[in-house]
């Protein structure tokens, strides 16, 4: 256990096993999540994510381990005794209230007395920008109204920890970016802890100040948003978060720098920091997107040749898909004025790498496979 006042949550060997699943939902993991961050739990569906959060709500009960908030084990707790707020996709609203009866319900049942529930209502529809709205029913809201109403109810009694599951799932690109910077304030705030879930990488690193990737029940990593872009530990971490030029080849030294050498020819590692011990074998190396540049085919510094085989045009960038000699699929984001103009689909391009941002994924070349845990949730 750990003895830190920072320390709200811990999970110490948690494990969720359902019968007759092949795998365990979720896979004796550790966590530890420290008052007032804002950590998102992040994974395909099947990884454990989900249900990690159902336990520490208490809507599903671990088969083994201890998870403990505020130094307390709360496992034998049921939900409404654990005093966390919970923010559902559904937003789950009573129809039948209006906005001020929704958000006021978790103080009347905890008896508080009316003034303090009136003070502390209004001041809550005013943090999220819904004042004059109070008399309204949730049919008469929009979508994002009412995911602004579910915020407000959940947070209005000052619980330790907000729970959110994918709340911002059934809400168009326009909304889910406007309500992502309302949560973000919302939490700037508050200062209270915030736990996340969701599948959707852009929004776990717009929003987290931590990310936990869970996969096939167990967490593959945790860390900053940048952490784990740039320098992920596994080559699934790699692959999932964000998109991913993943080469594989052999690492050796040549002179002061590093080769890659791959079946398309080596690639210079110049100004590439490597890891203290670069293990024998195949290596996986890392390239993001913005670390891929196209030049013309008889440019000096390009190292390879490829054919374009796809260019999408997506106003402020454009992301361009070319495919090497030897098949490798490479994808690359340019943005401004870097892309050559007038690309077209079997073009023959120059490719060229920004060593400096190479990363050496150490699991290596062999491919993770993801399989979804036998559960009735994520």
């Amino acid at each position: 256990m750990v003895n830190d006042a920072d320390v709200v949550l811990e999970f110490q060997q948690v494990s969720k096993h359902y019968p007759g699943a092949e795998h365990p939902a979720v896979d004796e993991i550790d966590l530890v999540v420290r008052r007032g961050e804002f950590v998102t739990f992040l994974g395909p569906s099947g990884s454990g994510k989900t249900t990690s959060l159902n336990m520490i709500a208490g809507f599903v009960s671990p088969s083994s381990g201890r998870i403990v908030i505020d130094g307390s084990d709360i496992c034998d707790l049921p939900p409404y005794r654990r005093n966390l707020g919970m923010v559902f996709q559904n937003y789950a609203l009573f129809p039948h209230m209006t906005v001020w009866d929704n958000v006021a319900f978790p103080l009347v049942e905890r008896k508080v007395p009316k003034a303090e529930i009136r003070r502390r209502v209004a001041a809550a529809l005013e943090l999220v920008h819904l004042g004059g709205l109070g008399k309204r029913y949730p049919r008469e809201l929009s979508g994002g109204q009412q995911q602004r109403v579910a915020l407000t109810r959940a947070l209005v009694f000052d619980p330790p920890i907000l729970l959110m599951d994918e709340p911002l799932g059934a809400l168009d690109k326009k909304l889910r970016d406007t309500l992502q910077s309302e949560i973000r304030r919302v939490h700037r705030e508050l200062g209270i802890t915030f736990l996340f879930v969701t599948h959707d990488q852009e929004e776990a690193m717009a929003l987290s100040d931590t990310v936990v990737v869970f996969e096939r029940g167990a967490i593959q990593q945790i860390g900053a948003p940048d952490e784990l872009y740039r320098r992920p530990r596994t080559r699934f971490v790699a692959e999932f978060l964000g998109e991913s030029n993943l080469l594989d080849g052999h690492l050796e030294r040549a002179g002061d720098t590093w080769l890659l050498r791959t079946a398309d020819g080596a690639i210079p590692l110049d100004g590439w920091s490597a890891p203290r011990d670069v293990p024998p074998g195949g290596h996986c190396v890392l390239f993001r997107p913005e670390d891929v540049r196209i030049t013309g085919p008889e440019d000096s510094a390009a190292v390879w040749r490829a054919e374009v085989r796809e260019v999408v045009y997506l106003g402020s960038e454009e992301r361009i898909v070319v495919s090497s000699e030897s098949g490798v699929s490479l994808t690359v984001r340019t943005s401004g004025g870097t892309a050559p103009r007038r690309l077209r689909t079997g073009q023959t391009v120059g490719v060229r790498f920004v060593a400096q941002n190479a990363w050496l994924v150490p699991d290596g070349p062999v491919r993770s496979t993801t399989a979804p845990a036998a559960a009735p949730t994520s």
